[in-house]
């Protein structure tokens, strides 16, 4: 690393940088360059080697602010977000040996199965991305997918390091789910009370009137999606409250989960998900 700084130091002194220096300092720039991307890499080989992974999973009731959360816990950690859909797409589409078994089972209109589902992660965690660590949303699912993945990671010499549970009243989720609309065609997302579209016209009773309901950029009809409704609601949180609550239980013996007051400002959300990260919490 001596050389590393010699060769750096000559480099401050004239203030120039890439296309400005003479040829020789072009290459001294490019040897510098060379140097410090090989000790970035030297260290994150080291820290993938001798550290724990930063394995987390985030745990959220519909409406619960997931899709908020996720990325900037992707960029603050530099390790991807694993959708168990998406992964599972991307291996039918590769035609991976664990993906044509997983294209056989949905194609007899099956439920595609736990072993299946955990070779599936099994190959999606080995690829380059995810040696400092990665984020799974939406698995596990069950106690005994909890446990399964637990002993792959074992296998794999490593643990989940966090799990990150982002709490909010049922009455609130009613309020965020139930509010929503969407422009089919783009994905583009409103809400009768945080991003209303610019045409909503409410009727006597202060519900929006369907047929106001337009794409702000389009002007194209809004749709809601079928389980965006309080009946469906009840048994989307019914299932997720019964699904979760035992996996919660099953890590909180190892002092892993935090829990997340979602019920606030995205901010406040954010600080509390970032403290929570700290290794010393």
């Amino acid at each position: 690393m001596s050389s590393f700084f010699s060769k750096f130091a000559m480099l401050c002194c004239d203030g120039t940088t890439g296309r400005d220096r003479p040829d020789d300092d072009r290459e001294l720039y490019a040897s510098v360059t060379k140097d410090l991307e090989e000790s970035i890499q030297k260290l994150e080989d080291q820290f993938a080697t001798y550290w724990p992974r930063n394995i987390i999973i985030l745990f959220g009731p519909p409406g619960g602010g997931k899709g908020t959360v996720a990325p900037n816990m992707e960029k603050l950690l530099n390790t991807p977000q694993l959708s168990t859909g998406d992964i599972l797409r991307a291996a039918v589409a590769q035609k991976t040996e664990i993906g044509l078994k997983a294209q056989e089972v949905m194609k007899a209109g099956s439920l595609v199965s736990d072993e299946i589902v955990i070779g599936i992660i099994r190959d999606r965690i080995k690829e380059n991305d995810c040696k400092l660590g990665f984020i799974l949303d939406g698995f596990p699912r069950t106690l005994s997918q909890a446990k399964a993945l637990d002993k792959l990671l074992i296998e794999e010499g490593a643990r989940v390091t966090k799990v990150i549970a982002l709490n909010v009243p049922d009455e609130i989720l009613e309020e965020r789910i139930c509010g929503r609309w969407i422009h089919k065609s783009s994905g583009r997302s409103y809400h009768v009370k945080f991003a209303p579209p610019q045409s909503m016209e409410i009727d006597e009773n202060g519900k929006p009137i369907p047929d106001s309901m337009k794409d702000d950029e389009t002007g194209e009809n809004l749709v809601q999606r079928p389980d965006d409704t309080p009946e469906s609601l009840v048994k989307r949180l019914e299932g997720y409250y019964s699904e979760t609550l035992p996996i919660l239980d099953h890590y909180e013996s190892f002092g892993i989960v935090k829990r997340v007051n979602a019920n606030q400002s995205q901010a406040g959300v954010w600080d509390e998900v970032n403290n929570a990260l700290k290794r010393q919490n």
